[in-house]
């Protein structure tokens, strides 16, 4: 048997240590009046219209818009349902009341939004979005983009914002559309006959000019770039949002709109997160005591999980969105935590017996990990698959588990993205963080620490006093 490094204890320790530091308190620059965030940290967190509240807005056709069709409104529901997604809001409420032709949303704040903004997130939201690439710039006597249409929204494939560097060497925001075949092929040929008249392809949106770049290449890639005008990446990801998640079938307004209290109260949450410390607390205070060195480990590699449950939660990640926080998502957590807890009392357990039957501490410290091992394995994955149904089910109609579980889901009815699927999330997460932790970090702690000749005593492990 390979025996592990008595350093192994510090590196894995500090290691989920400093996770747990930054994932609370977060990592940012200042500079002047400008903070950039490095890792997001607990206060970034965006919380549920459950626990902070949000937006109620209805909205309806614009002007007098008659012969609605149930698909168009269903267009309408569809459309703002990707906004939402887009913009890493999952607890949302949505319903379209085809009688009144109305569409009724309940969302939290966007996120990266320190000051809530009702009336920006919901003009947002209601925007037509009809993106054209015209000939020119010239508009008629009302204003309107008269110039030869080239490109519409719909034959964009994919839209990105990014970072680009200017003909000056300055670094500015742009959105990269990457075009369908049909956009490809007319993109092509307009961009053949402008760069030989050297003449401008202008991009609107819903009639209005955001852009009007000279043609400068003849463009065959099918990859086109809207830049210039953009205050900052925050506005060129909006759009980038808008775009993927297409335009309205028609022009709708807000009918009625008004701010959503939070269920809990506004001191609920300052409770809660009182209340998961102490009993954090207390648990930690009975594993060391019960089972004693390996109850001491357990105890740094359940705070290394709720350190990565909150990381996947408020973005911290940066290959892994921020996440909406609802109430059933905090509950997602804890019964995540309760699992690593469950983890370490069988590891725990199973050593205690190798040590009564004497056993060295080596071979206690293997046998008992080996033993335990497929018991947490099978109580796991069970909680695992339920927590991807849950996601699959309540989650966005496009995200990764309903795409998978396609197949099933058709023979249900439609649910509503919101407090489960934040609960699925939470719960999926938090497991994957029981074997990082509570299994592998944990094993590796504890097979590290035994290598210490003042703690190879059998008592510290749960056997009896010599």
């Amino acid at each position: 048997m390979k025996r592990t490094r008595k350093s192994v204890f510090f590196i894995v320790a500090l290691l989920i240590l400093a996770l747990g530091y930054t994932t609370i308190f977060g990592v940012y620059g200042y500079y002047g009046d400008r903070r950039d965030t490095y890792f997001k940290g607990a206060s970034d967190i965006r919380l549920g219209i459950d626990i902070k509240g949000g937006v109620d807005v209805t909205f309806g056709p614009k002007g007098d818009v008659k012969n609605v069709t149930e698909a168009q409104m269903n267009g309408v529901k569809d459309v703002i349902a990707q906004r939402l997604v887009g913009n890493n809001i999952t607890d949302y409420e949505i319903y379209a009341d085809m009688s009144n032709h109305q569409v009724i949303v309940r969302f939290p704040w966007k996120s990266g939004e320190s000051n809530f903004d009702p009336n920006k997130a919901i003009e947002e939201l209601g925007k037509t979005a009809q993106l054209e690439f015209r000939i020119g710039s010239e508009t008629d006597e009302n204003g309107k983009p008269k110039g030869e249409l080239v490109l519409t929204g719909k034959m964009v494939d994919t839209a990105t914002a990014q970072y680009q560097q200017d003909d000056n060497g300055n670094v500015e925001p742009v959105v990269v559309l990457k075009l369908k075949n049909e956009g490809k092929k007319a993109f092509d040929e307009a961009t053949k006959k402008q760069y030989d008249a050297k003449g401008t392809i202008s991009i609107w949106l819903d009639d209005k000019m955001i852009s009007n770049p000279t043609v400068n290449a003849h463009i065959t890639d099918g990859v086109a770039t809207i830049s210039g005008g953009f205050a900052d990446y925050k506005e060129a990801a909006s759009l980038a949002n808008l775009i993927n998640s297409g335009a309205l079938p028609f022009a709708i307004e807000v009918k009625s709109n008004g701010v959503i209290d939070p269920v809990l109260g506004e001191k609920s949450l300052e409770v809660m997160v009182t209340a998961g410390i102490i009993a954090f607390c207390l648990v930690s205070i009975f594993m060391i005591l019960y089972y004693r060195l390996p109850g001491f480990v357990a105890v740094i590699a359940l705070v290394g999980q709720v350190a990565g449950s909150l990381a996947a939660v408020s973005g911290f990640f940066s290959f892994v969105p921020s996440f909406t926080l609802t109430l059933p998502g905090m509950a997602g957590i804890i019964l995540s935590i309760g699992m690593g807890v469950d983890a370490n009392v069988i590891t725990s357990e199973r050593i205690k017996e190798e040590i009564r039957v004497g056993r060295t501490i080596d071979s206690a410290i293997e046998k008992g990990s080996s033993n335990s091992f497929w018991a947490i394995f099978d109580g796991n994955i069970t909680v695992m698959i339920v927590a991807i149904v849950l996601m699959g089910v309540f989650g966005p109609p496009s995200g990764l588990w309903a795409t998978i579980l396609k197949p099933i889901l058709r023979w249900f009815p439609a649910s509503t993205t919101g407090a489960i699927y934040s609960f699925g999330y939470t719960l999926f997460v938090g497991i994957i963080f029981n074997f990082l932790m509570g299994v592998t970090a944990s094993r590796l702690m504890l097979k590290s620490i035994a290598r210490f000749k003042f703690l190879r005593k059998p008592w510290l492990y749960g056997g009896e006093r010599a």
